[in-house]
This record gives structure tokens, C-alpha cells and sequence, in this order.
């Protein structure tokens, strides 16, 4: 039977083609997500273990800028006098920018760093190699990563702007640096100042956040740990070097194993879309060798040697994709590496990771899918009757089998859609997890029912079709349900693609208005102020603001806390005259006037549901754990963009337990609106700073918006793969129909149908199956964004079903051109046929 089976796979390899092509489109994306993931992994852990390299000992402590904790000189002397110390170096770190060129920011801003550099006994510090120049010695000289300086054009001695959190100064390069820290291969920038400047800017003078330390030959690092643990303050963590890497390492195979989890679920879509293309392709290969399977029968083959030998053709095939799948799979993957680094992330250099595991898994899932879809055509095959096979060729579904099929699926799927429903009304993550089990059963459902809704479905078009086209619309849309399972099988594919693109867009269309209606109701301002870093604003920069020209108002967002009758509220330190020119506020009672005499505003529900009212008097205690009593002089609709608590900013500044305001955004309302030369005005007052950004009220909009818009081109081209498997199951199905319909074409083509419209009438059929599957798939997917959308609407003020009917109908074009294109092979082999030879043909 072997035998048989490798010889009926070298019969049939051109319509096996597309089902090798779907096979090893998925193998190669698990393969491919498999080694990427692995290598990426390996390369930052060896990237994170070589920064350790020379550390035997490394310290922590939660030191900050508004805290009293740290390592201090006298500490840091008492480890460097410890036996088997090598060295100890004290490290800060905190925010440093510098701009290109242009005076834009050089990396994205999270990762942007400065530190200090930490010269040994012999002037070099073990965290840097200088390519150019040397660390910097004094205030008022500083040294840069390679790749920031290569961005921003700088060589030694050049003068260098550097933003901190405060105003921008002016530096002298005084030399150029390679290091494995994370910051910088993650795209950011290094600015490495002199102890004394770092100290002063990130800590405080004579303090250390952290300390890196060396172990003399042939001590344990144990040991030098165990000796530095007692000297150490409270707020201080110690641990090995080997211990850091291995934490390290431990991380970055988490976060790895979060991005591999995430490709391989689209990969697994991927492959389900692929089972209906293999399924299809078995179920007509049988139909078509239906009378050599009964002799084969009447010769004495058993309904398990019958059985076997399919499973064995969809094992060779299974195993000829995985092997191409897999070596496209590595090209995959060091294609995606390439990429990154085009994209600007810096990967760190390594091999290719081929792991046995991956391998492994990749012929598993080719071979299993393959054996698997090909089980109930091969179930079916060794049903076949000898003598009842050899009367017909195309053996069709019985009644019985076909009503039990409608029962099933109407079931599953109405169990889905209760499902959907009520995890839409009950909200909430319980809710989306009810959401996505009934999608499961929904999606199951409609695909086993499809075949029953394609002859309905598809009559309604027919007049339209014959109208249009004649005897070729006509005959399309008879051979389109002439096999309802196929054509069902065939649009299922494309169903499931389009049910997940549509769901997608719908929910991220509808999230995008929400949230760009919020942004629109809740400001006033023209432009908001804030560090690229997400850190806080210096004060100076409100000072400056408010001395620029065309500046109407201006209020800081300034993050604050109290805490009423032991229940902790967020504050808002905003400026009193001035924030309701920025923000839309809407008062309920009293008056936002009240806050220039000390009293404060509470949002309308968080004050409903703690019974206060205007005028009340609250007991609070203040952040810097003082207490005292507020009176509430307003009542607000609360806006997105503020706390429950409105305070004077002069309150909060009082009441600080920060050595510097938390100035989260500074808004401005500027005379005339927005305008080029009101930004120029702001930009110039802030003095040009790199780090901090001005964004007008479209920047805004367009920064929320662009998370939703992101996250939406991902999925869209994750989910590309199963698109270009369900369009190969289009292709595949008309190959294989055109080959079974070769007589009947070669009639048509005998009684006066020309070329010309037998290409019409395959290429009229494929647009029918295709733009049914996308018709049911646009359908589920909008109920299915629907239902997400409605779990996630209380905690998304604003939230309105929005249907991007613009796209809706974009995915149904698409779908008409799929089938266009998918026809043209086909289309093209049945008007060459000889209509002699293909009236001869059985």
C-alpha cells in the first residue's frame, strides 16, 4: 500500500500542488516564528551575560530623586576595602537626550539614558571601550555611544546639546563609546557625564544608586557577596553577577516566549485555514479516482488498507511541504532579523538558533495537519462499495448524512452565538472570555452549515449574474452550489480569514472614534507640553511658558495624591483661572472659581459615590502625610484627562513629598489658536529642547490614534498568511473542478460556447465563491467586534458601535479581485482544452 501511495502522489503532483503550497506556508511560519524567537532570545541573553561579565557583585537600591536612599562615598569605600575586591564602581542613571542634526531627539525616548562614568585605578571604567577620545574627566564635558554619535554627526571636541529633565546645556564631546547596554540596543542613546555632574542631575551629590563590583582572582563570588550584604543600607539588594545574567536571561526568555506565543496563534489560523484547502483536495482526488478505489476493493484491498493508503499520500505530502516549509522558514527568520535592524532596532550579533525543538515541531504540525484534513476524505474512500462504485463516478451525500450535518452545525453555532451575546451584556474580562468561547463554536457552526446557506445565498445573485453575463453568469452560478460541500469547504477558508480582519476592524475603528471623540470633548488646549521620556517636567519649563509670546492660558497637569477617610484619591495640581480654558469642564455645582481661594473640585461620580456635595469639608491627608481640611467649592463631569481631585498648584507644591513638582503635561491655549508661529514661540521659550515634545490638538489625536492604527497593520499582515492559504484553496478548487469537468466543458465548447466565455464562467464562479465566503466572514466579524466592543464600552467613555463600512466594502472588492486572479490558471486551462479529447474523456 506504500507503494500505491507514493505512486498515486507522483500521478497527482499537479493537483497536490497547492495543497504542498498551503502546508508549507504554515510550516514555514511556525518554523520560521520558532527559530526567531530562539535566536533573538540567544543573542540578548548573550548580550545580557556579557555585561555581566566582569561584575562579580552587583547592588541596588531604590534611590531617586525624591528619596534619601542610596549608596553614599563612605559605603561605597568600606566595600572597595573588603579582601578580594578588585574594584567597586559607583553608578547613576537617569534621562539624557540629544538631538540630530534637525534637533529632533536621536532614539525613542524611554530608552535614552545618561549615567556616569566610573574610571578605575588605571582611568578605564570595564563598561566602555572608546573607539575615539576618552571618558569624560569634568563638568562640562560628556562622551556618547558610537551609534548616537554616528546619528547625530558629532566627533570629539564638537559642543553637544544634552536635555535632561531640566533645561538643555551644552557639553564637549569628549569621546566616543561601544557598550552592550540594553538601553542602546533597544534604540535609545548613552550620554555618560563625570560623577560629580551625574550626581548632581539624577541623585545628589556623594550618593550612588547602584554599585558594580569586581572579585580579585580566585574569590568566590559568593563569599564577596556574603562580606558586602552587612555593610548596606535597608533600601539596598544585593546579588551575583551570574545570578543578575541568569535573572536576565530568565526575562528575556519570558518576554520571547510571549512574542512566540502571539505568531504561533496566527500561525495556528494560518494552518486551520489550511485543512479546509488539504480537505478539499483529498475529498476531490477521491471523488475523482472513485472507480480505481473500487477495484482495488474488488481485488481484495480491506477498508483499512483503503483507508491507510490515503493517510500515507497525505503523509508524503505532509512531509515533502515540511521539509520545503522548513528551509523557507529559516529564510523567514533571518529575513525578520534583517528587517528589525532596518526598522532601527539593533540586534545583537549571533547565529541562526535551530533548535530540535523546533524542527520537531515543525514536521509534527505539517505532517499531523496534512494526516489529520485528510482523515475523513480517506474515512469516505474506504466506504466505497465495490459494485456501487463502479456505476457511478461521482458518489453524492446522502439525505441522511446531509440533514445530520445541518442538525449538528445549527446547534454549535446557535450555542455560539448565545455564547457571544452573553458574554457581550455580562461586560468585563468575564465577559470576553464567554466572547471568545461562543466565537469558537460560532465560527465552527457557520462552517459546517455553509454548504446549506450556498444554494440561498448565491440564488439571490443569480438574475444578476445571468443579466449581466449571459449564458456564462448563468452557468457559474449553477456550478458554484453544483457541490455545495466543496464550494462551502472553499469559501469556509476564506470565511475564517475575512471573519478575523473584519472583527479586528470594526473594534479597532469603533476603540479609534472613541477615543478620538474623548480626545476632541475633553480639551480646550491648543498644545500639550510633555518629556519624550514620560518622565516630569521641570519647573522652569512652566516659568518659561509663562513668559512666551501668544500664550493665553496655561495650566499644569501635576500629579498629586490625598487620601480621605483612609481611601487614597489621584489629584490634578492645575492652575486656578486658567484649566478651564484648557480642558472642557463642565460644572454641576458651585464654581471652579473657588479654586483661587484653597478649596478644590471634585469630579461628579467620584463625589456621588462617597455622598459629598459643595460646601462640604473633608478631612484629608496630604502626600506629604500632613494633614489638614479642603472644602469642596465645585462639582464637575469628570474629564479623561484630570483626576477626581482638583487642587491649586500651589497646594500641591506644599504638600510635595517630591523634591520637584510631578508635572505630568503643561497645557496651553495660544492667542489666534494653533499656528506655526505659536509653536515656534513655544519651542523657543522651552530653548529648543530636544526631549520635550509639543504636540497641537491633531498631534494628539493622531498619537492615541496611532496605537490603535499599529496594532492594526500587525494583525492585518499576521493574518495575511491564512488570506494567501484561502485564496490558494480557491485555485485549488478550480483546477480540480475544471480537470473533473472536462467532457461537460468540451460540450459547451461543441454547442457553440466560445473561449472567451467559457474563461468568463470559471472566472465568474470563483468571484461567487469567493465573495460568499467574504460576505459570511464580513458578517460574523462585524456580530464579533460588536460583542468585544460592547465588554470593553464601560471603561471607554463615549463608546459607540462604529461600522467602517468604507472597509467592509474594500474586503468585498478584494475578495471579487481574489477571485479574479485565483481564476486565471484555471480559466486559462479550460478554454485550451480540445474539445474532441474532452468529450472522450471519462
Amino acid at each position: 500500500m506504500f507503494r500505491t501511495a507514493l505512486r498515486n502522489v507522483l500521478a497527482h503532483k499537479a493537483r497536490l500542488l497547492m495543497t504542498v503550497l498551503a502546508v508549507m506556508l504554515g510550516v514555514a511560519f511556525v518554523s520560521g516564528t520558532l527559530v526567531f524567537t530562539d535566536t533573538l532570545g540567544n543573542a540578548f541573553s548573550k548580550q545580557s551575560a556579557k555585561s555581566y561579565d566582569n561584575v562579580a557583585v552587583s547592588v541596588e537600591t531604590f534611590a531617586g530623586d525624591d528619596e534619601n536612599y542610596g549608596i553614599d562615598e563612605a559605603t561605597l569605600e568600606k566595600i572597595r576595602g573588603l579582601d578580594g575586591v578588585a574594584s567597586a564602581a559607583g553608578r547613576v542613571h537617569g534621562f539624557a537626550g540629544v538631538a540630530d542634526p534637525d534637533g529632533k531627539l536621536i532614539g525613542n525616548g524611554w530608552s535614552n539614558t545618561g549615567a556616569n562614568f566610573a574610571p578605575g585605578k588605571d582611568g578605564k571604567d570595564a563598561s566602555y571601550d572608546f573607539t575615539d577620545g576618552s571618558g569624560p574627566a569634568k563638568n562640562g564635558s560628556v562622551a556618547l555611544d558610537k551609534d548616537t554619535a554616528s546619528k547625530g554627526e558629532y566627533k570629539v571636541g564638537d559642543p553637544v546639546r544634552v536635555a535632561t529633565n531640566g533645561p538643555v546645556k551644552e557639553y564637549t564631546l569628549s569621546g566616543i563609546f561601544t557598550t552592550e547596554d540594553g538601553a542602546v540596543n533597544a534604540g535609545g542613546s548613552l550620554v555618560l557625564f563625570d560623577t560629580a555632574t551625574a550626581q548632581k542631575l539624577y541623585l545628589k551629590p556623594g550618593v550612588f544608586r547602584s554599585v558594580t563590583v569586581s572579585a580579585a582572582s580566585g574569590v568566590s563570588d559568593q563569599k564577596l557577596l556574603d562580606s558586602i550584604i552587612p555593610l548596606l543600607p535597608e533600601d539596598a539588594t544585593a546579588q551575583t553577577g551570574k545570578a543578575l545574567a541568569d535573572q536576565q536571561a530568565k526575562d528575556i526568555e519570558n518576554g520571547m516566549a510571549g512574542l512566540n506565543g502571539m505568531l504561533l496563534a496566527f500561525a495556528g489560523i494560518a494552518l486551520f485555514v489550511g485543512v479546509f484547502l488539504i480537505a478539499n483536495t483529498f475529498t476531490m482526488l477521491i471523488a475523482q479516482r472513485t472507480r480505481e478505489l473500487a477495484l482495488m476493493r474488488a481485488i481484495g484491498a480491506t477498508r483499512r488498507q483503503i483507508k491507510r493508503s490515503v493517510l500515507l499520500e497525505a503523509a508524503v505530502v505532509g512531509t515533502i511541504a515540511s521539509v520545503i516549509g522548513f528551509a523557507l522558514g529559516l529564510g523567514l527568520a533571518t529575513g525578520l532579523r534583517s528587517a528589525m535592524g532596518l526598522l532601527g532596532g539593533k540586534i545583537p550579533a549571533g547565529p541562526l538558533i535551530v533548535s530540535p525543538t523546533a524542527v520537531l515541531s515543525a514536521f509534527a504540525v505539517g505532517i499531523l495537519i496534512t494526516v489529520l484534513a485528510a482523515w475523513l476524505p480517506a474515512r469516505r474512500a474506504a466506504k466505497i462499495a465495490p459494485v456501487a462504485a463502479m456505476s457511478s463516478v461521482h458518489a453524492t451525500a446522502s439525505t441522511k448524512s446531509l440533514v445530520v450535518r445541518n442538525s449538528i452545525g445549527g446547534v454549535i453555532a446557535l450555542l455560539g452565538a448565545a455564547g457571544i451575546v452573553g458574554g457581550a451584556a455580562a461586560g468585563g474580562t468575564s465577559g470576553r472570555q464567554l466572547v471568545a468561547g461562543g466565537a469558537f463554536f460560532a465560527l465552527i457552526g457557520v462552517i459546517i452549515l455553509i454548504p446549506l446557506l450556498s444554494r440561498p445565498v448565491i440564488a439571490l445573485v443569480r438574475p444578476l449574474l445571468k443579466k449581466l453575463f449571459g449564458v456564462s453568469g448563468k452557468l457559474a452560478s449553477q456550478n458554484a452550489v453544483r457541490n455545495p460541500r466543496r464550494t462551502g469547504a472553499t469559501a469556509s477558508a476564506l470565511a475564517i480569514g475575512l471573519t478575523l480582519v473584519t472583527g479586528i476592524s470594526v473594534l479597532g475603528v469603533t476603540l479609534g472614534q472613541a477615543i478620538d471623540k474623548m480626545t476632541t470633548d475633553n480639551i480646550k488646549a491648543d498644545y500639550m507640553v510633555s518629556m519624550a521620556s514620560g518622565d516630569s517636567l521641570d519647573e522652569s519649563a512652566l516659568t518659561a511658558l509663562a513668559k512666551a509670546d501668544g500664550v493665553a492660558a496655561l495650566s499644569p497637569q501635576q500629579a498629586s495624591w490625598l487620601e480621605v477617610d483612609g481611601e487614597g484619591h489621584s489629584a490634578s495640581g492645575v492652575t486656578p483661572g486658567d484649566v478651564e480654558k484648557v480642558f472642557s469642564l463642565t460644572t454641576v455645582s458651585g464654581s471652579l472659581g473657588s479654586l483661587k481661594d484653597g478649596q478644590v473640585a471634585v469630579g461628579s461620580k467620584t463625589a456621588k459615590s462617597n455622598g459629598w456635595k459643595t460646601g462640604d469639608t473633608l478631612p484629608v491627608t496630604f502626600d506629604d502625610e500632613k494633614k489638614g481640611e479642603l472644602t469642596i467649592g465645585a462639582l464637575y463631569e469628570q474629564n479623561e484627562f484630570l483626576s477626581p481631585f482638583l487642587i491649586p498648584k500651589d497646594l500641591a507644591d506644599r504638600h510635595s513629598s517630591a523634591s520637584r513638582p510631578d508635572i505630568r503635561e503643561i497645557w496651553i491655549k495660544a492667542d489666534g489658536g494653533a499656528s506655526k508661529a505659536n509653536e515656534q514661540a513655544i519651542v523657543d521659550a522651552l530653548g529648543d529642547n530636544p526631549a520635550m515634545s509639543v504636540m497641537d490638538r491633531q498631534d494628539i489625536r493622531d498619537m492615541f490614534g496611532g496605537f490603535i492604527n499599529t496594532a492594526l497593520n500587525i494583525m492585518y499582515g499576521l493574518l495575511a498568511m491564512a488570506l494567501l492559504i484561502a485564496v490558494l484553496g480557491v485555485v485549488n478548487t478550480l483546477a480540480m473542478s475544471v480537470f473533473e469537468r472536462q467532457q461537460e466543458i468540451g460540450m459547451l465548447r461543441a454547442i457553440g460556447l466560445d473561449r472567451g466565455r467559457v474563461k468568463r464562467m470559471i472566472r465568474l464562479e470563483a468571484v461567487v465563491i469567493s465573495v460568499f465566503g467574504a460576505v459570511i466572514g464580513v458578517g460574523l466579524g462585524v456580530f464579533l467586534g460588536w460583542a468585544i466592543g460592547r465588554t470593553l464600552s464601560a471603561d471607554i467613555p463615549g463608546y459607540a458601535l462604529v461600522v467602517p463600512w468604507d472597509r467592509l466594502g474594500l474586503f468585498l472588492l478584494l475578495a471579487a479581485l481574489v477571485g479574479v486572479l485565483a481564476s486565471l490558471w484555471p480559466a486559462r486551462s479550460a478554454a485550451k482544452l480540445n474539445m474532441l479529447t474532452a468529450i472522450k474523456t471519462e
